[in-house]
């Protein structure tokens, strides 16, 4: 006889993962010492839970793969929330960092991402579907990150009122209880002497 099912022996269950991670691009940096050069590696990376949720961080390390943990590691610690309206940015908004100045517009439903390069991949770990956008100046991937990031930050809430009137419940009355009063009787009608006829 077969065993039953939950005594079968499974692999380790893969931890499911609070945020997404997208790698914006690895640099090779030196560092000129009394000895000669020394390299390092440093790497750029965005993270999001699509839901709203962004980070951004940038690490250094002798090795890829340390210079990715480090970026996590930073990115976890400057996380903001993003205000999304209805699968799109609250309102039009235009930023200058350094030599980048990004213009991100909201877009109606079905109009898909239109961004490229490091835009598109902040903006999707955010969890935004339609945007329009458009970079002026360098084309420097971490200058325009940093430029998406800043933007994203400095976005006002709008409220929805479609969701906000179908939400709340109408308002219940206050009926005011009557004060019973005794109600007067009316006054008895005197009566005509009847006369009589011969």
């Amino acid at each position: 006889m077969g065993k039953p099912a939950h005594q079968n022996k499974r692999g380790p269950m893969k931890e499911v993962k609070e945020f997404d991670e997208e790698v914006v691009q690895i640099d090779r940096v030196t560092r000129v010492v009394k000895g000669g050069r020394r390299l390092r590696f440093r790497a750029t990376v965005v993270i999001g839970n699509r839901k709203g949720k962004i980070g951004f961080g940038i690490g250094k390390s002798a090795e890829v793969a340390g210079a990715i943990q480090k970026a996590i590691a930073k990115a976890k610690k400057s996380l903001i929330i993003v205000p999304i309206f209805r699968d799109t940015i609250p309102h039009d908004i235009k930023v200058k960092y350094k030599a980048s100045r990004i213009l991100m517009m909201p877009a109606g439903e079905g109009t898909g991402i239109i961004a490229g390069g490091a835009v598109r991949k902040i903006v999707e770990l955010a969890g935004i579907k339609n945007i329009l956008s458009k970079s002026f100046g360098t084309n420097n991937r971490v200058s325009n990150t940093q430029a998406t990031y800043k933007a994203l930050g400095l976005l006002r809430k709008r409220t929805d009122y479609r969701k906000k009137a179908a939400v709340e419940e109408p308002k219940k009355e206050v009926v005011a209880q009557a004060v019973s009063k005794p109600v007067a009787k009316p006054m008895p009608v005197a009566k005509k002497p009847e006369v009589k006829k011969n």
